[in-house]
């Protein structure tokens, strides 16, 4: 029963269109007063000791990283470096675009960030090219997804913080299916452009890739810096993220000089914002998770599923249709904090390992960002292409398939998420 008002509480709240952070917060406040006696000295408690998580620092700086690296011309070496690489293969351009997203991704740890920095220079020059409009914003805004994949990764810290997993562990079980989902994209569009005879370009010469790599390099150092860091035991993820922010500063203002000294205050100032906005919902998700457990939803939700003989199968594709439809209102980040306290203690009671169930959780998430009707990326990508909602949904479509299709693979398959970590001996 009290589960049945907290979740009415949230959505009758999230539908009048109110953020997901204060929804929340209402939500709680409102079943804290109303239906429970839980002494409000050990609510304050909860809070501060659940946002006292020294992972959580990590956010704010690869959120400045990554904003450093936008601002600062990496994005636009990448895209020179995977043009020379892949531009002569068939959808060339598009190709450059998976390529150059899975790099980026690799350094920013946000897909929106990959979709801007990416789309905003490749899909002009694809358009020019000779591309439809339509295959160009496929490629981008599916590819964009890949920065919640290949870590860093910051919805990847979002589950840690939730369920107390190894960040480290999480970062290095991104890898192989990171590779993996970049190849499944880079195959449709490949073949798609194949299929319709999209234009090629000239192949690159040996000098031409070695000048672009050359250029392009300091930005491809950053993922040297953070998972070499990380694997030798040099630093932990969150002083990762600090390095991270540190070499962005260093490359975009010094090396490059992109960046100048004036435009910094203007990217500390939208890192700031995007770090508060970020906390207050892990604030106000810590407060949810601590009502759950109180109430004993996760052990009653477990107990009812045992009980009814619902074994690791049927778990996981219910999870999966879960997640998705959760997809269709919100964004990655909230549904980790609400979802993941509740479903983790039943992935642990069926014996599923929490490194894999992290990875399945953020793939879902990927395919969220790209289905209407609120794919954050569709929006994002929307703003660059020019193009509605509903044409966009129409020109995603045959990378969405595919990435639906890697999500039942990775949820099935967990040595693909687990294989790395437990060679690396982080599990």
């Amino acid at each position: 029963m009290n589960a049945a008002i907290i979740f009415i509480l949230l959505m009758c709240l999230m539908l009048t269109g109110m953020p997901i952070s204060i929804s929340l917060g209402l939500t709680v406040l409102s079943f804290l007063f109303l239906f429970t006696q839980v002494p409000l000295e050990s609510v304050a408690l909860k809070l501060f000791t659940g946002i006292e998580k020294f992972e959580i620092m990590a956010i704010p700086f690869f959120i400045l990283a990554g904003n450093f690296l936008t601002h600062g011309g990496v994005a636009r070496r990448m895209i020179k470096f995977a043009t020379s690489m892949v531009g002569h293969w068939y959808g060339g351009l598009g190709l450059a675009g998976v390529l150059a997203c899975a790099l980026f991704a690799a350094v920013s740890g946000s897909s929106p960030a990959t979709v801007v920095a990416i789309g905003s220079i490749l899909m002009p020059a694809m358009l020019k090219a000779g591309f439809p409009n339509r295959f160009g914003a496929g490629v981008i805004t599916t590819s964009g997804a890949l920065g919640i994949l290949i870590p860093p990764s910051i919805v990847m810290v979002m589950y840690s913080v939730a369920t107390n997993t190894s960040v480290g562990a999480l970062f290095m079980a991104g890898v192989i299916p990171g590779i993996a989902l970049a190849c499944v994209l880079g195959g449709v569009t490949w073949y798609r452009a194949r299929k319709f005879d999209y234009p090629r370009m000239k192949k690159a010469t040996f000098g031409e890739r070695w000048t672009a790599f050359r250029e392009s390099v300091w930005g491809l150092l950053l993922i040297v810096v953070v998972m070499g860091g990380i694997y030798s035991g040099m630093f932990t993820p969150t002083e990762a993220a600090a390095m991270s922010a540190v070499y962005a500063f260093f490359v975009a203002v010094f090396v490059y000089k992109d960046l100048s000294m004036k435009d910094v205050a203007r990217v500390l100032l939208n890192s700031a914002n995007m770090s508060a906005m970020l906390l207050y919902i892990i604030t106000n998700a810590v407060l949810f998770s601590f009502i759950m457990t109180n109430e004993n939803i996760p052990q009653a939700l477990a107990d009812w599923m045992l009980g009814h003989g619902l074994g690791m199968i049927a778990f996981l594709l219910a999870v999966n249709i879960i997640l998705l439809l959760a997809g269709n209102f919100m964004e990655p980040s909230s549904i980790v904090l609400i979802f993941a306290p509740i479903l983790f203690p039943v992935a642990m009671k069926l014996g599923i390992d929490p490194v894999h169930f992290g990875i399945l959780m953020v793939v879902n998430m990927e395919v969220g960002m790209c289905h209407p009707p609120v794919g954050l990326n569709l929006y994002v990508a929307s703003g660059i292409t020019k193009m509605g909602i509903t044409e966009l949904t129409i020109a995603v479509w045959p990378w969405l398939l595919s990435m639906l299709a890697f999500l039942v693979v990775v949820t099935y398959v967990p040595i693909i998420s687990t294989w790395l970590p437990r060679t690396l001996g982080m599990m």
